[in-house]
């Protein structure tokens, strides 16, 4: 037979087993790609966009005045004073989008490319996320300083440049770190191809198709 105190000190480690698997996360500040944040009581850190902190949060974006990060394999979004607690065996619906077509089966959308407004057509058949330089200038991407390359289109062969963006959102689903081609030229349209399909789960019904993260 237990004991008051045997009974106590299995609480207190179960308690302490539980409390080892959770984690406080706070914003208390925002600039220049930058979060800081207070984890599990700790000083204030501050880290830059992609970076984890020893206690393993990662900062994955900075996107309308909000932070987002990965806490034990949950997204969390932060704006300044608030907080989050994760706990790593909580198990979560992956985030999902449901999109209708248009009279001609076409899947347009709305979005954003490292925080900046953007309009999509889902295409299949575009390997990489595809836009014209106009809205890359408009996503503050560099990307002169990406991969140079040529693309042939309808118009003819035309240059391009592979760049990988922070981040792509559509609806409730956000991918980070995800390979583009920028045109030279203008495009009407961001193309959303498989660089963010790919790690989508597609399914679709009729005139709708839901994505879902797949990771």
């Amino acid at each position: 037979m237990l004991r008051y105190a045997d009974c106590i000190a299995l609480v207190a480690t179960g308690w302490a087993a539980l409390s080892a698997h959770a984690t406080d996360v706070s914003l208390v500040g925002l600039y220049s790609g930058k979060a800081l944040v207070v984890v599990d009581g700790s000083r204030p850190l501050s880290i830059p966009v992609g970076a984890t902190t020893p206690q393993g949060v990662k900062l994955l974006a900075i996107e309308d005045g909000a932070a987002h990060f990965q806490v034990d394999g949950r997204r969390h979004r932060l704006t300044v004073g608030q907080h989050a607690v994760s706990a790593g065996n909580d198990v979560r619906e992956a985030p999902s989008v449901a999109l209708t077509a248009d009279p001609k089966g076409h899947f347009f959308t709305v979005g954003t490319i490292n925080g900046a407004p953007m309009r999509f057509l889902v295409d299949t058949g575009a390997t990489l996320v595809a836009m014209g330089k106009t809205d890359a200038d408009h996503a503050n991407i560099d990307y002169r300083k990406g991969e140079p390359g040529m693309s042939m289109t309808a118009n003819g062969p035309t240059r391009v440049w592979k760049v990988t963006l922070n981040s792509v959102r559509v609806g409730d689903v956000m991918l980070n770190q995800v390979d583009a081609a920028v045109h030279e030229q203008d495009l009407p349209i961001v193309l959303l191809g498989m660089s963010f399909l790919n790690r989508m789960e597609m399914k679709r019904d009729g005139q709708t198709m839901t994505l879902k993260k797949r990771f």
